[in-house]
């Protein structure tokens, strides 16, 4: 069936900002989804809201517009685009999750699709409503003959309990059109079950939940279906989950391909999908279908469907390397399967299902480290905010893979410095890298409690209990885990006995190293065993060692089928092979393909995090995109499946792998033609871009310049003088510059000193983290003792300098971003790129002036381009000390500001010499892709040659506002502070600073009261402003009530209020009372 020809305008709704269960695997799919209708011919009109994204580049649609993701929005561009003589013709809202699917359901529910004459494509509202409204669904399952838990839905909590008394407890509470399990969770008495279903009802579109009885403890699979108009299905990838039923699929460690079903079982699953999908009546694109096997019988129950691409869409695309999104799209208007090519072989069509003969694990990325307070228990409602993903030939070396991709301290499965056993053994140390104790042996009854409860570190204490001897069925029985799974941990613990028996490298057998290799150990757990240490140089040592013996990794083709075929995409992960013979010669089957063009390799962010997020993955994508417009060969390494940076047609090459000293330095001497095959192949890497992925990569500059890489922009010794807070002052002082009163400690006591010379309140600050990991402002001495330790370790680095600054109270902050090419400094720049200029300069992309006050982290606080409120000559000097900054730290590429303005006097803050979380933002602001400039000025263009200068204001007000997980972690301080805790981010832009701001509030999910009740009450020191605040308040007609103080200074202008009794007064209503009453 060839394309439609009655539909010429498509619009994609997009998701909107990252939150919790709807990150930027969406980015990618929205992405994927442009390109491909383009390349039918197909005009794209696309709506989002968040600035970070590489879909709302202008190249990727023919109109963007940055809006929020709300059905009054949709529908003035629909009436805009018919304004402008280009109406839409089609909506396709499957790509944007759940937020898309729910905007698009309410503009059909209130006609007005229908009076605009758009028709919904990809999945129509009849599917929508029969997937995602819980009674329908369960109708359908039903009337299959299918299985699934006792449920009901219900509206009301009385309904709710009436069915749990006779279902009993635990029940699990899922509420219908939500995303990431919000608002849902798993009750265990009558008091959980009221609080998470008042919570569920009002998290749903439609006030409705579904209870299940009780599957805890079942296996989770879960089925990516792709369907076409003829009805041809096919199921893309099949996941498994580590992680038994009651953990979250997004909080649990998945696995693909599914390894503990019989062909039997799976091909029951598999037609159990397809009637699902065609009962439902999604005619085109993906869908993912969840199931739960009872391990004691083998019954299979349904659990639910997701009729548009999710987050396991991502996850399988990258795992198959089938992307489901792009297919999806051109599914949807009017291609089928078999008309499709498969992208990764060429010559084989679409309705061919991947075939794996490798195994990917996918690992959570949780950040309760920002979130004290919070509840670390994994249950139904997601908690993690990134995923990593790797490769491997078996199941344990993927596992050691994706455990050392996190970037949480640890290298893989134990042997590492946050191994209690280990530690232990040694009996010379007391505390771990994470700082806990070492505390070994482990209570039984503490493994007991660690094992039966879901949370970020039980996979650690399933080794830890079968170092003490505990049986594979004892582990199982407990966490929940198939017996498969534990019996392969307990084969690595196993193994472990086999290398500790060896007291160093040199007495350690080659073919135990290649084993150990081949299991998935790092170098850094291999240098911890026998060298003591995990360092740049006892890594180094080891690897040494073992290319000495002629051990290396070779690169496999992820081709969707098996090798069956030649792939023609160069998507690789690494793995370790025994040679065979052929023609009477060791031959290894090493599947890399290199070209001789000039190659520059990219360096991904990782996981996303709160800090780092998606932000960096926009400038590593536009470094990718410079690459090809100079006419060099880019190479991305990441281990992020969510990111558009490792869609396999972003790069030229791309390789799925742990951003570590080791995994990186493999891929470059491959691509050099060093190590197995050496001198056989030619094309080399002429420099590594470190700076775009965040601190990630950052981290590893040091190494790869110590193992001779060459490095391309900002050299080393400039990274070093802005993040060593001690040579950064220096800077500051030659410049004649300010900074606030500051000193630099090293020590509990010294910083203790500084703070008592310099003054209350201080900012405590270590070097050589991102999103403020550590920051704390501190108001007296026992606060200050006790942050001091967290930021040491949280530097991770016994001799890093720890900044103590005096707090700025009531200052105005300022982020500037900046263009430059100066020439680095010659011990770090590389000799194969051209890093000079005739005419040196820096150019200004934008200054943005923080609505929060000081202190407040950058990434947390709503900012505006251009200022609002700072004068023309504080801006011009913000302006100037920003060059002059530049110059002096010899700037190549991009470097951001932080500033503080009081009294008129410009205070430095901090310099990053890298990309920014903000350059996405003031880069869709301005309208020029500066991360793609910096990228070609790093790699020797100049900012002459380019025509790069400052940009005038464009006449608009754009609002950057962050978006919270807060609600996701019921009881936690949502106080800002130094520390980042967003998730993502939004825009509003506007001629007007009030509607911009307006539309950013809006776009970030807060609610703007129009009428009602408000509560005020300020310190003495805001007193002077609170009454200017409350006349509007009057006018817009809100009822005022205020603290005593507060009234008394209201009363004074005659602004009428309401006194309210504070709390710690005991009178009765207080302020409470006000917002629980309404």
């Amino acid at each position: 069936m060839p394309r439609r020809q009655d539909i010429h305008t498509i619009l994609i709704i997009s998701s909107g900002p990252i939150v919790i269960g709807q990150g930027c695997e969406f980015d990618y799919s929205g992405t994927q989804a442009c390109k491909a209708l383009r390349e039918e011919g197909y005009r794209v009109v696309l709506i989002n809201s968040n600035p970070a994204t590489i879909m709302t580049d202008p190249a990727f649609s023919d109109r963007t517009y940055i809006e929020p993701i709300t059905p009054e929005a949709v529908r003035k561009v629909l009436q805009k685009e018919r304004d402008l003589g280009t109406p839409v013709d089609a909506l396709l809202p499957t790509l944007g999750g759940q937020t898309a699917l729910n905007c698009a359901c309410a503009l059909h529910d209130d006609g007005t699709l229908a009076r605009m004459n758009v028709e919904m494509i990809g999945a129509d509202r009849k599917a929508i409503h029969r997937a995602e409204d819980r009674e329908a669904f369960r109708a359908i399952v039903e009337k299959l003959g299918l299985k699934q838990p006792k449920s009901r839905t219900v509206t009301t909590v009385e309904d709710a309990k009436t069915f749990v008394q006779e279902i009993g407890f635990p029940a699990i509470i899922r509420p219908a059109f939500t995303l990431g399990g919000s608002g849902g969770g798993i009750a265990w008495n009558m008091d959980e079950l009221e609080e998470i279903t008042r919570r569920g009802i009002s998290a749903s579109m439609i006030g409705q939940i579904l209870i299940d009885q009780s599957a805890l403890g079942w296996k989770e699979y879960e089925l990516e279906v792709v369907r076409d108009r003829k009805d041809n299905c096919i199921i893309v990838c099949g996941i498994e989950n580590l992680d038994a039923m009651g953990v979250h699929t997004g909080d649990s460690i998945t696995i693909a391909p599914i390894m503990t079903l019989s062909d039997k079982e799976y091909q029951r699953m598999r037609d159990a999908a397809f009637s699902i999908m065609r009962a439902v009546g999604v005619e085109t694109g993906g869908s993912n279908v969840q199931f739960a096997v009872n391990p004691a019988n083998g019954d299979m129950v349904v659990v639910e469907m997701n009729p548009r691409v999710s987050r396991s869409s991502a996850l399988a695309s990258k795992a198959t390397g089938f992307p489901i999104a792009k297919i999806a799209a051109k599914l949807a208007v009017g291609y089928t399967l078999d008309e499709l090519r498969n992208d990764v072989v060429g010559n084989t069509s679409a309705c061919f299902e991947p075939t794996l003969d490798y195994v990917v694990v996918k690992m959570p990325r949780w950040t309760f480290e920002k979130f004290p307070e919070a509840d670390e228990r994994l249950t139904t409602q997601m908690k993690s905010v990134g995923e990593a993903m790797s490769i491997g030939r078996t199941f344990k070396e993927a596992l050691q893979k994706v455990i050392r991709s996190m970037e949480v301290k640890r290298h893989g499965f134990g042997l590492d410095r946050n191994d209690k056993w280990l530690a232990a053994q040694r009996d010379t140390i007391s505390e771990l890298a994470d700082g806990s104790d070492v505390a070994w042996p482990i209570a039984e009854e503490t493994l007991v409690r660690k094992l039966t409860v879901a949370s970020q570190g039980r996979l650690y204490y399933v080794r830890y209990a079968l170092k003490c001897g505990w049986t594979v069925e004892r582990v199982s029985e407990l966490t929940g885990y198939d017996p498969w799974y534990v019996s392969q941990l307990a084969e690595l613990v196993a193994f472990e006995d086999v290398l500790c028996n060896y007291k160093s490298l040199d007495q350690l057998p080659n073919e135990i190293l290649f084993q150990a290799k081949a299991h998935g150990y790092s170098d850094a757990q291999l240098a911890n065993l026998y060298l003591g240490a995990i360092t740049t140089d006892t890594i180094l040592k080891v690897r040494a060692h073992r290319k000495k013996a002629g051990i290396e990794p070779v690169y496999k083709l992820v081709d969707t089928c098996a090798a069956e075929f030649d792939a023609a995409t160069p998507y690789f992960y690494s793995t370790y092979e025994r040679a065979f013979t052929h023609n009477g010669k060791r031959v290894l089957d090493d599947e890399i393909r290199i070209t001789n063009k000039p190659k520059v390799i990219i360096l991904g962010g990782g996981p996303n995090r709160i800090g780092q997020g998606i932000e960096f993955d926009y400038c590593c994508c536009q470094a990718s995109f410079a690459c090809a417009e100079m006419g060099l060969e880019s190479v991305m390494i990441n281990s992020n499946p969510e990111t558009v940076s490792t869609d396999f047609d972003t790069s030229d090459l791309l390789f799925f792998e742990p951003l570590t000293l080791e995994d990186t330095l493999n891929c470059i001497e491959r691509l050099n033609g060093g190590g197995i095959d050496q001198g056989a192949r030619s094309g080399g890497v002429v420099g590594v871009i470190v700076q775009f992925g965040g601190q990630t990569p950052l981290n590893l500059a040091h190494g790869l310049a110590k193992a001779g890489v060459p490095l391309i922009g900002t050299g080393l010794q400039s990274i070093d003088d802005a993040e060593d807070r001690d040579r950064f002052k220096n800077v500051i002082d030659e410049l004649g510059l300010a900074q606030p009163p500051s000193g630099i400690a090293r020590g509990l006591e010294q910083a203790v000193e500084i703070a008592n010379r310099i003054g209350y309140p201080v900012l405590v600050r270590p070097s050589y983290v991102l999103g403020g990991r550590g920051m704390e402002t501190c108001f007296d001495e026992t606060s200050l003792r006790r942050y001091m330790s967290k930021a040491v370790e949280v530097s991770d680095l016994a001799e890093t300098p720890i900044l103590v600054d005096h707090f700025l109270a009531d200052a105005i902050e300022v982020d500037v971003d900046v263009i430059a090419d100066f020439s680095p400094d010659e011990s770090s720049r590389t000799k194969l790129v051209a890093q000079k200029s005739d005419n040196p300069r820096a150019v200004v992309c934008g200054v943005m002036e923080h609505i929060e006050e000081a202190g407040i982290h950058s990434g947390d606080s709503t900012c505006t381009v251009p200022p609002y409120s700072l004068s023309p000559v504080i801006v011009r000097r913000i302006r100037e000390q920003s060059m002059a900054l530049a110059k002096k730290l010899r700037v190549r590429g991009l470097m951001n500001v932080q500033m503080a303005v009081k009294d008129d006097v410009i205070y430095v803050l901090e310099v990053n010499p890298r990309a920014s979380r903000t350059t996405p933002f003031i880069s869709k602001a301005k309208g020029v892709a500066y991360a793609r400039l910096a990228a070609r000025v790093m790699m020797g263009a100049s900012l002459d040659e380019l025509n790069v200068h400052e940009t005038a204001d464009t006449g608009f007000f754009a609002v950057k506002e962050s978006v919270f997980p807060f609600a996701k972690f019921p009881g936690v301080d949502v106080i800002l502070g130094p520390e980042m805790r967003s998730t993502g981010e939004v825009m509003g832009a506007d001629r007007s600073l009030p509607v911009a701001f307006a539309k950013a509030q809006i776009a970030a999910g807060v609610m703007l009261p129009v009428q009602g009740n408000v509560f005020v009450s300020v310190r003495d020191s805001d007193k002077k402003h609170v009454c200017e605040l409350g006349r509007s308040l009057t006018r817009m007609g809100f009822k005022l009530f205020a603290s005593h103080g507060t009234h008394a200074e209201l009363s004074k202008q005659n602004i009428s209020a309401t006194v309210l009794r504070k709390i710690s007064e005991g009178a009765r209503p207080n302020v409470l009372d006000l917002i629980r009453s309404g």
